[in-house]
């Protein structure tokens, strides 16, 4: 049989209508009969396979329609260049659920024609389905992590699907997961390259301020809340001399949230755990930096009071690559000398 994209167009799309269709009635297919996507012997040349925390899966050598399950996500595979037919947008501190691509690969997503994946409590199975994704990436860390690991079956049934582990908290281990499932491990080593010359570059130019530095997290709630020395940021900018305060001892070891990258502490405790000489505030849907030294709470911390407090942009809290070569830019204008 003649095998042209457009007839392998419309078969996607019919597999797609069908998987909807089975989903509706509550019928589960994949490759192995049992949910998971994982690989068999129906592996061709066409495939390869990658072990997950799900078991093994054939994914396509060189997928052409990518499904992005987190905005998170999406940043590193626009990054490599690869094909996203749909992504989810909502980016922490950055985008919410009015839609629109995050600023930072907006241009991107609308060169490639990138859909957006429809945000609600639930994922939008049916318009990932209409999407006709040859490859679903998910997972990671966050909401949308959560939600694709309830949605796995549903999604193997689509495509191919591989879950980021929460455990994989690194950008650079995020990086190399989502490289890995889409088939671009090749370029990794460049993007990796290209930081560790941007952290030699940083570090030999800047001065660091007064050290110790603390990471203040802005919440739309307004309660105080920190980032711990073992979190992305923190541990990006110790990587260029900015050595992070113990505010986790400050605090006497709260619980830490979600991923373990925050913890919220009492206004009573604020001024204890806040006394690092320089801060660094990052606003996440909470008040600015000039709205939080318009607040007497935080106006007497000793960072805010001599002015060796800085802001960053949510994109810092847990970045993508592009985040974290941003970051290290923005710490080299501030402290050059």
């Amino acid at each position: 049989m003649f095998d042209s994209p457009f007839h392998r167009s419309s078969i996607r799309a019919v597999a797609a209508l069908a998987a909807v269709a089975a989903l509706g009635l509550g019928v589960s297919a994949c490759s192995s009969g049992d949910g998971s996507g994982s690989a068999d012997d129906s592996a061709t040349s066409d495939t390869r396979v990658i072990s997950t925390d799900r078991g093994d899966i054939a994914v396509p050598v060189d997928p052409q329609r990518i499904a992005v399950l987190s905005a998170g996500l999406a940043g590193y595979l626009f990054t490599l260049d690869a094909p996203i037919a749909i992504t989810d947008t909502r980016l922490l501190g950055v985008t919410n659920l009015d839609g629109g691509f995050p600023p930072q690969w907006a241009d991107k997503a609308e060169a490639q024609g990138t859909e957006e994946l429809p945000a609600g409590e639930t994922l939008d199975i049916e318009a990932i389905a209409l999407a006709e994704p040859d490859l679903i990436i998910g997972g990671g860390q966050g909401f949308s992590a959560v939600l694709a690991g309830e949605a796995y079956d549903q999604l193997a049934a689509i495509a191919p699907t591989v879950l980021i582990p929460s455990s994989v908290n690194t950008w650079q281990g995020e990086l190399e997961a989502v490289a890995d499932a889409a088939g671009e491990s090749d370029k990794v080593r460049g993007l990796v390259e290209a930081y560790e010359d941007k952290v030699a570059e940083v570090g030999a130019a800047i001065t660091a301020p007064g050290l110790p530095v603390a990471y203040l997290l802005s919440l739309s709630t307004n309660e105080p809340a920190f980032i711990p020395p073992s979190a992305a940021l923190p541990e990006l900018l110790a990587s260029v001399g900015l050595s992070a305060d113990d505010v986790l001892a400050k605090a006497d070891d709260p619980e830490l949230y979600g991923s373990g990258d925050s913890f919220i502490i009492s206004n009573e405790l604020l001024s204890k755990v806040g006394d690092a000489p320089t801060m660094f505030v990052v606003p996440v849907a909470g008040r600015t930096l000039d709205q939080l030294r318009a607040d007497p709470l935080y106006a007497s911390l000793p960072a805010f009071a001599t002015g060796e407090v800085f802001e960053l942009p949510a994109t810092s809290y847990r970045p993508d690559y592009d985040g974290v070569m941003d970051t290290l830019d923005r710490v080299q204008q501030l402290f050059t000398s």
